[in-house]
């Protein structure tokens, strides 16, 4: 079992992604304007009330993420618990031929995202989440068919995130088409890509399956602010 993916968002933040962190040496948190996520380095007491130390009063709540069992310090609630799955790419596919375009997507795209993943929720999402990695796009009618980029950078490992279509464009396979083309350019750079999905969702987790990916492990996601 790989140690990096067991506390992935520290894994990230403590090493590819700590220039747009802050913290120390025990527990980090994305800038809260570019990414909700934070991570201790475990379940050391020293290490949670680090964490806690990170969360003000009043603050928008921060997103945990991790294989281990999550455990907060007396100070800190969860005001939201749920199961996920962590998946990684165990067959490289190569995507089908398709009619649509895949471009890069830009600042200027960012009022668009927006409002895309204000409509379809695939998960946190600010006009600044864009500076995590690179976004692609497929516009069709003149408008944001479809999105999805990378969210968590660590050792070895890049995720992939924000993947949604708008319900005028389902069905179509954009989607697929994304996912396909944003793991190839991970492995382009030498990375194994990975993704999550809330255990429930079987449709997308069997998608993803079709999509040569398989689950590494069952995750635990909590929703934690600060007690008043």
């Amino acid at each position: 079992m790989n140690d990096r993916l067991n506390r992935v968002v520290w894994s990230a933040l403590s090493s590819r992604q700590s220039r747009i962190s802050k913290g120390g040496s025990l527990a980090r948190r994305f800038d809260p304007e570019i990414s909700p996520f934070a991570a201790s380095k475990d379940n050391s007491a020293a290490a949670l009330n680090a964490l806690a130390a990170l969360i003000g009063r009043n603050e928008t709540p921060v997103f945990l993420l991790q294989a281990e069992q999550i455990l907060l310090p007396d100070t800190l609630v969860a005001e939201k618990t749920a199961l996920g799955v962590l998946m990684t790419e165990r067959i490289a596919k190569t995507a089908k031929s398709h009619e649509f375009e895949i471009s890069v997507l830009s600042d200027d795209d960012v009022p668009e995202m927006l409002a895309l993943a204000e409509l379809t929720k695939p998960g946190p999402f600010t006009s600044r989440t864009p500076e995590l990695g690179t976004f692609l796009g497929v516009k069709l009618d003149g408008r944001l068919a479809a999105m999805g980029g990378t969210r968590l950078n660590l050792e070895g490992y890049t995720e992939i995130s924000g993947l949604c279509t708008h319900p005028d464009y389902q069905g179509r396979g954009l989607a697929s088409a994304l996912t396909l083309q944003i793991a190839a350019d991970i492995r382009g750079r030498g990375d194994t890509p990975f993704l999550h999905a809330y255990a429930d969702n079987h449709g997308a987790i069997a998608l993803y399956r079709n999509l040569g990916f398989e689950i590494w492990s069952e995750v635990n996601v909590a929703v934690v602010s600060r007690k008043s």
